[in-house]
């Protein structure tokens, strides 16, 4: 295994090049969703207008408490506002989860689900060398939604695997390692037992290494999961199918304090969503201390695709700054809340 190189600090995200510029006013759409969702969306959007940067915000509704008044989870309206957006920031979802991120992902093209998963200063972390970047294939695999009950107490899941899907996400994984200073690349599968699918899955990543020269090593997802525990630091970027990306990242969390600081990206040809990896919290929803970090840091991820790449490195130093020094939410062993810890972030700002 090749150990990965030190990436900058400002790690960056490769969107669609006809962003790059940025532009005046752009529109974004804002779904809070249910839970904490409420409570850390509204701790981004202050941080996004603390700068110097002309937003539209529009805000749209979807999850639990939607689809009880109203007969759906998301509505057309919502949906629709997000595709059309020029960027979506999204909270959580409840019991209506896959109701409402899935159709989201679609409505902005996602194919690409971007978790960097890092230990900051000041945190008490299991692995403080921890510095990972999961690029997930978004549109295929066992979350394809292709489920049935064949018989009385006999159900089936079909997993969906393609050669399209698959060289697309692992030319975006290589590009990604390779505009981001990571020198190792991990390819994590099942195919010693999903022969077909994962067989495929490799056959197409391989094909893609080879044209463009890529150097990647190969790992069992059970293994690595027992790896990035044990040698966090031999892996820099894991390109992953659909659940392995999921489970994967959500172990790296726990190696660096906890899903209250993953970020994430759900990326398109030009259009894209940015969520918090957390979900909705409902046993500490209403009390004001969930932790905002990772909101904040998926919105300088959408800072960074709209083009506004200084202002990204100025949220993520003040988000690691407050992160060192405190004030600190309960997750993090400190007292403070919700509120708190956003006026801190205002304050380095």
């Amino acid at each position: 295994m090749v150990t990965a190189g030190d990436p900058p600090a400002d790690i960056g995200i490769l969107f669609s090049p006809a962003r790059a510029d940025g532009g005046m006013s752009d529109t974004i759409a804002v779904i809070p969703g249910d839970g904490i969702g409420r409570e850390v969306i509204p701790a981004a959007i202050d941080v996004l207008e603390a700068l110097d940067v002309e937003f539209e915000f529009v805000e749209g509704e979807a999850g639990d408490e939607v689809l009880e008044s109203r007969g759906e989870a998301l509505p057309e309206e919502t949906y629709e506002l997000a595709a059309d957006a020029d960027a979506t920031l999204f909270g959580a979802a409840g019991e209506t989860a896959a109701d409402v991120i899935l159709p989201l992902r679609e409505a902005v093209g996602s194919f690409a689900n971007i978790r960097p998963a890092r230990a900051y200063p000041g945190v008490d972390s299991l692995r403080p060398e921890t510095d990972l970047v999961f690029v997930r294939e978004n549109t295929e695999g066992v979350y394809s939604g292709i489920e049935h009950e064949i018989a009385d107490g006999v159900t089936t899941l079909t997993r969906v695997i393609t050669d399209d899907a698959s060289r697309k996400i692992a030319e975006y994984g290589f590009e990604y390692a390779e505009a981001n200073s990571y020198d190792d690349v991990t390819v994590a599968h099942k195919a010693n037992v999903m022969r077909t699918t994962d067989g495929q899955f490799l056959e197409s990543v391989g094909r893609v290494a080879e044209a463009g020269g890529h150097e990647y090593d190969e790992a069992l997802m059970d293994a690595l999961a027992m790896h990035l525990l044990l040698r966090p630091e031999e892996y820099g970027v894991v390109i992953c199918p659909n659940l392995a990306g999921d489970v994967l990242s959500d172990l790296a969390a726990g190696l660096v304090g906890g899903l209250g600081l993953l970020p994430s990206a759900n990326v398109g040809e030009d259009n894209a969503l940015f969520e918090p990896v957390h979900g909705s919290a409902p046993d500490i929803a209403g009390e004001g201390i969930a932790n905002p970090a990772a909101t904040v840091l998926s919105a300088a991820m959408l800072l960074e695709h709209l083009g506004y790449g200084d202002a990204a490195v100025r949220v993520r130093a003040a988000v690691e700054a407050v992160l060192e020094d405190g004030p600190r939410t309960p997750d993090l062993g400190g007292d403070a809340s919700t509120n708190d810890v956003t006026a801190a972030i205002v304050d380095r700002l």
